[in-house]
């Protein structure tokens, strides 16, 4: 561990999902994929509506139940129980991805294994995960959506960067991603590349540098 990292200690799971609902504005239409993007659910203010759509068919989603409060037949995209908020709604799944086609979501947050500089995005699940065994409906999230965010480590498990110059994954879409948040940074995608909004305390420029795959440009 370098000394710039002494004391340091990158983000958990759940403070990930909740710096991504502190940026979700009120009214928006948002889908969240499977993995830490569903956490984000549990982190919107009450005081905000924010409405959370399932591409199994839900809109309206709300944060997971306590325990004892668990409707075993509803069910988010990626199989795990879920509430419904006062006014949600349950339909086909043909309809639910015609919102998604038609351009009808303010966002989507979507985990990823990689990012690229110019905003491309490979989230597939590879063989040696336990995730879903297909891309899902992330290639229509991705070119539906009005914006696509990602949320995910900043680095694979043996420190390998997943912010790149360019994807070594196939493509789940091109140039979809215009945000990343990550267990050490946010970062904005423009047409200059990867630029930094901000870093998780005590983390410096030169440590995060080292740690991503393409350069970094500070925000003015």
């Amino acid at each position: 561990m370098s000394e710039a990292m002494v004391g340091f200690r990158p983000l958990g799971r759940q403070q990930m999902a909740a710096r991504v609902a502190r940026d979700i504005p009120d009214g928006w239409y948002v889908n969240l994929g499977i993995g830490v993007p569903t956490l984000v659910a549990d982190h919107i203010p009450p005081d905000r509506e924010v409405v959370i759509h399932s591409e199994n068919g839900l809109l309206g989603m709300g944060p997971a139940p306590e325990a004892g409060q668990i409707d075993p037949w509803l069910i988010n995209a990626g199989k795990q129980h879920v509430t419904l908020r006062p006014g949600g709604s349950y339909f086909h799944h043909a309809d639910s991805f015609s919102m998604i086609r038609g351009g009808h979501l303010d966002l989507c947050v979507l985990g990823a294994f990689e990012v690229a500089a110019n905003g491309d995005i490979a989230n597939w699940a590879v063989p040696n995960t336990d995730g879903a065994p297909a891309v899902g409906g992330a290639m229509d999230l991705a070119v539906g959506a009005r914006r696509v965010w990602v949320v995910m480590e900043h680095t694979t498990k043996d420190g390998q960067p997943r912010l790149v110059e360019r994807c070594a994954y196939p493509l789940t879409a091109p140039g979809a991603v215009t945000r990343v948040y990550t267990n050490l940074a946010v970062i904005d995608i423009t047409q200059a590349g990867f630029v930094l909004r901000e870093m998780a305390p005590g983390l410096d420029f030169a440590t995060l540098q080292q740690r991503t795959g393409a350069p970094l440009h500070r925000a003015p």
